[in-house]
């Protein structure tokens, strides 16, 4: 019997998807590939393919669950792969996900069943990076919401799928510049990226209608084969494990890992550490023209008058999105940290100031273009000044609290 194994593949790039899916299924006999067709659901269903290197093996729906299309692709998901795996005929089953679902939340339903979820990829064409990234546009409004409360855009939605992936797969466009590849780079640093090559064909899921009379096509089983992956290659990255805790740690804004600071072909990443706290109306009278200053910018801040709450920073498409994320380590009973993951700790200890703790400012702007002297200038200005900052945190507290309407306070 084969061992399944699972891989997801995500993003808004359709044909960078969708030729990364049929190079994993060239490269591993008797793979087949999972896809849920989430604009179906104004019909009342969601509609599931599998295909396998030779085209279409099956068609069937899903209905709504809860009027919710993610909460069908993930009831009826983990059943298909179940099946899989108990036939003992499958060796990879690529689960790819439609334009604007988030691989986060598919990688934690798959690892929760028990399966082996082995990566998750994320497809990317790089000549689209900055169009994706400055729409700022809901997906309602252009045919991807996920839902009829999905309130998304098409740049933060975009930012997450590529953000939360280890694996690039990286659409090698003639119409990419130098510019888009460093912007790329920088945006995900730590990702690996592999190349591949698009497809000329078109894709099977293209004429949906056709798609329901097809009937299920019998799959021949084959020998076990182990396939040969060569180091660095997507056929590898798609087998070589994934973490679903350690990817979830490396997002959340405690202890992320940001990008560092760079600046090559005309596109510049600039790291902004400070541990004075934000002055909250002077910042929130500065948020339109920071969250202009860059395609893309996100990071943990605090603010003087709520001094035990660690914000979260997410912008991108001109909309920025400010957020409690918790207390900051400082602010804990010392009986508490027993609770605190161990990354954490880790990274409160790297950020640790003799006064404030582990409270700081860690904002990463990345763009083209940026204006580093002219936004560190607007971000320091923001800052408590010498005078506010020695009457001491009884005066900070009863400073104005503007960003209760972001935390609905």
């Amino acid at each position: 019997m084969t061992q399944l194994s699972v891989a997801i593949v995500g993003g808004l790039h359709a044909d960078a998807r969708r030729a990364a899916v049929e190079a994993l299924l060239a490269g591993v006999p008797g793979s087949v590939a999972l896809h849920h067709d989430l604009s179906t659901a104004v019909d009342g269903t969601v509609l599931r393919t599998v295909r396998d290197a030779g085209g279409l093996v099956s068609t069937g729906e899903a209905p709504l669950v809860n009027d919710c299309a993610c909460c069908a692709l993930r009831e009826d998901l983990v059943p298909e792969l179940e099946r899989l795996a108990e036939a003992g005929l499958t060796r990879l089953a690529v689960v790819e996900l439609w334009d604007s679902v988030e691989p986060k939340a598919m990688a934690e339903v798959v690892a929760a069943s028990g399966l082996p979820l082995t990566s998750v990829i994320t497809a990317v064409d790089p000549a689209l990076l900055l169009p994706y990234l400055g729409n700022g546009d809901d997906l309602a409004e252009t045919g991807l919401a996920a839902a009829p409360t999905d309130e998304r855009t098409v740049a933060d939605t975009f930012a997450r799928q590529l953000e939360y992936a280890p694996v690039l797969a990286v659409l090698d466009s003639e119409e990419a510049d130098d510019e888009d590849r460093a912007l790329l780079s920088q945006l995900h640093p730590t990702a690996l990226r592999v190349p591949i090559q698009g497809q000329g064909a078109p894709s099977v899921l293209e004429g949906r209608g056709e798609l329901r009379d097809q009937p299920r096509r019998t799959r021949t089983p084959q020998r076990a084969i182990t396939p040969v992956a060569p180091p660095g290659s997507l056929l590898a990255a798609a087998l070589a494990g994934f973490d679903v805790e350690a990817a979830a740690a490396a997002q959340h804004p405690a202890c992320a890992l940001l990008p560092t600071d760079a600046d090559e072909h005309g596109v510049t990443t600039l790291v902004w550490h400070r541990h004075r706290p934000f002055h909250p109306e002077r910042l929130y009278a500065a948020l339109e023209d920071l969250c202009c200053a860059a395609a893309r910018s996100r990071g943990r801040f605090w603010l003087a008058e709520r001094p035990d709450t660690l914000l979260h920073w997410d912008a991108a498409g001109g909309a920025l999105c400010v957020e409690s994320a918790g207390p900051w380590l400082a602010s804990l009973p010392d009986a508490a940290w027993d609770m605190v993951p161990p990354v954490r700790r880790a990274a409160a200890a790297l950020d640790w100031h003799p006064e404030h703790g582990d409270r700081c400012q860690h904002l990463v702007f990345t763009s083209p273009g940026l204006d580093r002297d002219g936004l560190e200038r607007l971000l320091e200005s923001c800052l408590l000044t010498d005078a506010e900052y020695a009457a001491g945190r009884e005066a900070w507290e009863r400073l104005p609290r503007p960003f209760d309407t972001f935390l609905e306070v």
